[in-house]
């Protein structure tokens, strides 16, 4: 099927909740304060698209293609990544609320989440090599079996990383949140 084409396109403070947005590709474009509440963007196309300041909350993403794009300051709650275009998916996160989401099964290496807050993400068999959680907050996010290799958790804070479940070889971590580590195994550290 082919989409109508959106190129070098700038939106800026539409309630798509109100205001449907056309099915289409859309490439190198920016959505700055935007709402995408409960939206239906499934089979759409975004590449190398920046959403900034934009509220995706619950937005349905079913085989909707990410292929790199840019959050900034987004609140994205409760969004299944999971039902992705897996298909050269590729986003970055910066300064988002990503809480109750769900990356389940998927290959998100080298993806970058910056300043997060990631409350109850699902990490569930997810393969994510040499992804950087800088600065961010996994309270109670699930890791298991997931594939965490030379991921950089030095800065991240909350999570608990069961070892025995989860590849964890070169993923790198801090003396202060080492605890996250070790806390499946029930060990008091003073």
């Amino acid at each position: 099927m082919n989409l109508p084409l959106k190129d070098n396109e700038n939106y800026h403070s539409i309630d798509y909740y109100k205001n449907v947005l056309t099915k289409g590709e859309y490439t190198d474009c920016t959505f700055t304060n935007c709402n995408f509440e409960n939206a239906d963007l499934s089979n759409f196309n975004f590449v190398e698209c920046h959403f900034v300041e934009c509220n995706l909350s619950n937005v349905n993403v079913i085989h909707t293609t990410f292929n790199d794009v840019v959050f900034n300051d987004c609140k994205i709650l409760g969004v299944l990544f999971t039902n992705c275009n897996t298909f050269l998916l590729s986003f970055k996160f910066t300064n988002c609320t990503l809480d109750l989401c769900s990356f389940y099964q998927l290959k998100i290496n080298q993806t970058q989440f910056l300043n997060c807050s990631m409350h109850q993400v699902d990490f569930t068999d997810t393969e994510a090599k040499h992804v950087v959680f800088k600065d961010c907050d996994l309270y109670q996010s699930t890791f298991d079996r997931t594939n965490i290799e030379h991921a950089d958790f030095t800065s991240a804070y909350n999570f608990q990383i069961n070892p025995t479940i989860n590849r964890i070889k070169k993923a790198s971590f801090s003396k202060e949140n080492i605890s996250g580590l070790l806390e499946s195994f029930k060990i008091k550290i003073k």
